[in-house]
């Protein structure tokens, strides 16, 4: 008896349902080292997750950056990328970054 070939998946099936498992891996279950980055953009972002959160020039100093790299930092690899929400709010200090909620489950 012979199989047929809607039985036996061909190799190139298995790989493309092997990716496709692992997509829909990656969608569904986040991690939290997706959501906590390692290096200079980690510690950016455990300082904003502080209750007190994080003013521009400690980030700079923490990181050795300039405020337009650390605000594109922000707006880029925080907001857009790890889809963190951010509040900055103008304080006596200078303004102020937190992280106001934890990123959405997809």
């Amino acid at each position: 008896m012979t199989k047929s070939a809607s039985q036996t998946p061909t190799p190139k099936r298995q790989r493309a349902a092997t990716k496709a498992t692992k997509a829909i891996q990656a969608i569904a279950a986040p991690t939290l080292a997706a959501t906590t980055p390692k290096g200079k953009l980690g510690d950016i972002v455990q300082m904003m997750r502080r209750e007190e959160g994080a003013r521009l020039d400690e980030m700079m100093t923490l990181t050795g950056w300039q405020a337009h790299s650390v605000r594109g930092a922000i707006a880029g690899a925080v907001k857009k990328k790890l889809g963190l929400a951010v509040s900055s709010e103008k304080s006596d200090a200078g303004r102020v970054y937190r992280i106001t909620s934890p990123q959405s489950a997809a």
